[in-house]
């Protein structure tokens, strides 16, 4: 049995990763049809080796006749549109960061917390959480599991591609300019972004954090179920692709660098390379096109009693986003429809 699919903002990085993802899984489709807003209209995108779908404007758009709906257009299309699609009875998976808050919408990580999607049919609507968040619980799930945790600090290092094609094409345009001499336009960014790092991303609040450092605690904390203690600091940093994080955990309970290796070894979606030597780690160049989280540089934190220190890093376009978002989808058809 097939499935009736549409992928609203089809053309942007994730949308099109989506795409991409669904094809590679061989989610089971009958119809997928590629949806965007006015100004992508006349534009194609592929689908598979040999499918190209034509773009069809959301304003023209009727989600009755579709099963799944995965939107990756911004908060403002999430907002008028998911509502419509969910009310059409479209089981909708969407990116924005627009409904991870609501209590009565699951939040999901599948390898973290799958048992929250029985709550889905209360309005047909699927958050997928933020592309910091999502590897960051699957790190701490086990450790929360096994110890406790009692404090999370993270810094992060976010490449562009998290702020979208515009923002991949800025970092190019501003490091050919500086490399001719030429003058650097700032647009998407507050800072040159090129041969830097700009410790800002998305919009300040009164207290001095950005919305992104304060999507990344509340979405941690309602995906794991638990009220931990968490100070992070998003930075922006000149990379096309691929998220990192620099993680620091104070547990409840001792745990060994060693337990600690071989709790992730073991959980789904977890690579580790940790070698004591030059190479033995893993950085965003190497992870581009891969879906697992890998974990890297774990080693003791001394200044606190049970404490531990690791580095994340992820292709934030695929786990990140695309990839996670099919996943629930498969979770849903696996769970709940073939019942």
């Amino acid at each position: 049995m097939g499935y009736r699919v549409a992928v609203i903002g089809a053309t942007g990085n994730v949308g099109r990763e989506i795409l991409n993802t669904l094809s590679e899984r061989k989610f089971p489709i009958d119809d997928i049809q590629a949806v965007a807003s006015t100004t992508s209209l006349g534009h194609r995108v592929s689908f598979g080796e040999d499918k190209v779908l034509n773009v069809i404007p959301i304003t023209d758009f009727d989600f009755s006749g579709v099963d799944f709906a995965f939107f990756s257009a911004g908060n403002p299309v999430s907002a008028e549109f998911v509502p419509i699609a969910a009310e059409a009875g479209c089981i909708v998976i969407d990116n924005s960061s627009q409904f991870r808050q609501e209590n009565e919408i699951p939040l999901v990580v599948p390898e973290v917390n799958p048992h929250t999607l029985s709550n889905y049919k209360n309005c047909n609507i699927i958050a997928n959480p933020n592309c910091v968040a999502l590897p960051l619980t699957m790190a701490l799930k086990p450790l929360l599991e096994a110890a406790g945790l009692k404090r999370v600090v993270v810094s992060t290092y976010q490449s562009v591609s998290g702020a979208g094609r515009v923002a991949m094409d800025e970092l190019f345009n501003q490091t050919r300019a500086i490399y001719m001499n030429q003058p650097v336009i700032k647009e998407e960014f507050p800072k040159q972004i090129a041969f830097n790092v700009i410790p800002q991303v998305d919009l300040f609040q009164p207290d001095g954090t950005t919305f992104e450092e304060a999507k990344v605690v509340a979405e941690t904390q309602k995906i794991l179920e638990a009220d931990i203690s968490m100070a992070i600091t998003c930075v922006r940093v000149p990379v096309f692709i691929g998220h990192s994080l620099a993680v620091s955990v104070e547990l409840e309970n001792p745990l060994s660098v060693e337990q600690a290796r071989a709790l992730w070894r073991k959980f789904p979606g977890i690579s580790v390379i940790d070698y004591h030597q030059e190479d033995g780690y893993v950085t965003p160049a190497e992870v581009t096109g891969e879906d697992d989280v890998f974990i890297s540089r774990i080693r003791e934190d001394k200044s606190v009693e049970n404490g531990l220190l690791f580095w994340i890093v992820s292709d934030n376009l695929r786990k990140g986003a695309a990839l996670n978002a099919v996943q629930i989808a498969e979770c849903v058809v696996s769970d709940y429809l073939q019942k």
